[in-house]
Order: C-alpha cells, then sequence, then structure tokens
C-alpha cells in the first residue's frame, strides 16, 4: 500500500561463483569467518540467496544449509538458515511450527495471516502443503476453535477485495453494523466484525473506522480492546492496524519483541528477514517516528553477537 521501501534489492554485482567460493572458504579450517558470510548472505536478495544454494550445491556437493547449520549457532544460525528459504517457504514452516506439539502459539498465526494479501494466503497455502504435506486450513481447523478459527479461515478464502476505490455508503453501514455488533453485546455477534475486517479493502476499512468513530464518538480500536478478549482481540487489533498502516504495526511487533526481559529472537528474525525486501526500510520510518529511537539503536542495545551483525547488516 502506498510507497514503501525495501532495505534489501537485488545485488547490483553478483556474481554467483565469487560468493560461493568465499562462504566456502569462510566455513574452512578452524574457526569460521562469520563476518564474511554476513556481508554475503546480508547483501543479497533472497532470489540471489537461492541461486548461491544451488550453485554452492552443484559445485561442492554439499548442502549449504546442513554446512553452515554445523559451522553456527543460537540465534545466528536460526536467521542465516531462514535467509536459505524462500520467503513463502519460511512462512510456511513457521506456521507448522506455530502448531506443532502442545499449544498453539497463536501469536504467530496472527502475525502472518492477519497481515497477508490474498496472492501472499495463496502462495503460503502452496508453500505449506510442500513443505509439510498437510493442508494449511485443515491445520488451522484442528488448532483454533470457536471465532479465532472462523476469523482465520475466512482469511484464508483470499477473498479480500483489493482495490483502491471507497464507497462511503457502504462505509458508514458498515461502521453502523460494527457499532450495533459491539455495543455492550461483544460474544454474540463476532461474525459481523470477522466478515467486514477480512473483507473491505484497506482504504474502505480506513473510511469504516472513521465512520465508526463519528457516529459512536469512540475510536474502533478502544471499542476493541473493551469488548473482546484474548486471541480474538489481538487478530482485530492486527487486522485494524494494518488496515491503518502495516509498516506501523510491524514496528509495534518489533518493539514489544524486544521488550521487558529477554527477547523475542524468533520475531525479530521473521519480520526483519521476511519484510526486508518489501517495506523494512519503512517499517524503520515507523518505529523512528513511533518511538523516537532508530530500529539499529534499540536492536543494538538488545541483541549481541553475530546474531546483531547480520540483522545490522539487513537493517542497512
Amino acid at each position: 500500500m502506498g510507497n514503501v521501501q525495501p532495505t534489501i534489492v537485488p545485488y547490483a554485482d553478483f556474481d554467483v561463483m565469487s560468493d560461493i567460493k568465499a562462504i566456502r572458504k569462510a566455513c574452512k579450517g578452524m574457526g569460521t569467518d562469520e563476518e564474511a558470510i554476513v556481508s554475503i548472505l546480508g547483501n543479497r536478495s533472497a532470489a540471489q540467496r537461492l541461486e548461491i544454494k544451488q550453485a554452492y550445491f552443484e559445485k561442492y556437493d554439499d548442502e549449504l544449509e546442513e554446512v553452515l547449520k554445523s559451522e553456527l549457532s543460537g540465534s545466528f544460525e536460526k536467521a542465516i538458515i531462514a535467509m536459505l528459504d524462500p520467503p513463502q517457504i519460511y512462512a510456511a514452516k513457521e506456521l507448522r511450527k506455530a502448531m506443532k506439539g502442545a499449544g498453539t502459539d497463536e501469536d504467530v498465526l496472527v502475525e502472518i495471516l492477519c497481515t497477508s494479501s490474498n496472492q501472499d494466503i495463496i502462495n503460503l497455502k502452496e508453500a505449506y502443503a510442500q513443505v509439510n504435506e498437510r493442508d494449511l486450513e485443515a491445520d488451522i481447523e484442528d488448532d483454533t476453535s470457536g471465532d479465532v478459527r472462523n476469523l482465520l479461515i475466512s482469511l484464508l478464502q483470499a477473498n479480500r477485495d483489493e482495490n483502491y476505490e471507497v464507497d462511503e455508503g457502504l462505509a458508514e453501514q458498515d461502521a453502523a453494523a460494527l457499532i450495533e455488533a459491539g455495543e455492550g453485546r461483544f460474544g454474540t455477534d463476532e461474525s459481523t466484525f470477522t466478515h467486514i475486517l477480512t473483507h473491505r479493502n484497506y482504504l474502505q476499512l480506513q473510511a469504516t473506522f472513521k465512520f465508526y468513530e463519528t457516529l459512536s464518538g469512540t475510536e474502533i480500536l478502544d471499542s476493541i480492546e473493551n469488548e473482546a478478549g484474548g486471541t480474538l482481540k489481538d487478530c482485530y487489533i492486527t487486522l485494524v492496524r494494518c488496515a491503518k498502516n502495516p509498516q506501523l504495526y510491524f514496528a509495534r511487533r518489533l518493539n514489544e519483541a524486544m521488550k521487558g526481559a529477554g527477547t523475542d529472537e524468533d520475531t525479530l528474525v521473521r519480520i526483519i528477514v521476511g519484510r526486508s525486501e518489501i517495506d523494512l526500510e519503512t517499517i524503520k520510518d515507523m518505529y523512528l517516528e513511533k518511538y523516537d529511537v532508530p530500529l539499529k539503536e534499540a536492536l543494538s542495545s538488545d541483541c549481541g553477537g553475530d546474531f546483531k551483525r547480520l540483522l545490522l547488516e539487513i537493517l542497512h
């Protein structure tokens, strides 16, 4: 939406043979030259990284992923391995990881699915089937319940209107329906919220939220905050924030990942690697605007070592 900027673009002087030789050298002998790995992979597009992976295998008959796994560790290893997958494959693995085993990491489902375009959803479903030999919709059915399940399944239909036209009459009508669905009787009519938030285009939703505030005297996020709970509330807030400003939503997620004791490295990797070729430069702008601290500075004080070096390289 609008004019958003990435931090990573295809490297102009890309020479796959020279890259694989440098990576090979970085992993040979005693110790690993992590800096060399960072400066190469942190400055190549996803498509170029895949070429590197392929060429490495053809030349050395070694899987680059396995070589790097044996040389690296911790969050740094996780981030580098994430960078060797096409973005939709990586996202599909993250979705599976969020649903595997006991309990479901619903935050991850919400972050990925509630921020995806129709085409992203279609690609994700294909990638999920390819990597996991499972059906994404069936897994979400099994792993979630009630209104959250209905909302996520609705998103998986990839039926959002994606044009840039605003129908003011419809916006007012939807706003009235949302007020009626929410005013004091949440729990009876989530379907109205779900339908509107998963089907209307983003500009249409922005117009709807303005009418909502005019008609009810309350900002829609405040209403949701007061009237919904749990994961459903997170879904609604994410959808509203993404309709207003997706890059600000991701800036907030990054800030949450670094707040308090301990750092949620997985979220940092998902967003910084996952958005690097889409809108990460704009996310940096939003972060600075919202928190008065450059994102690079926040990461510097929160992460360490090669992991920090890699993230800063991707952030440029």
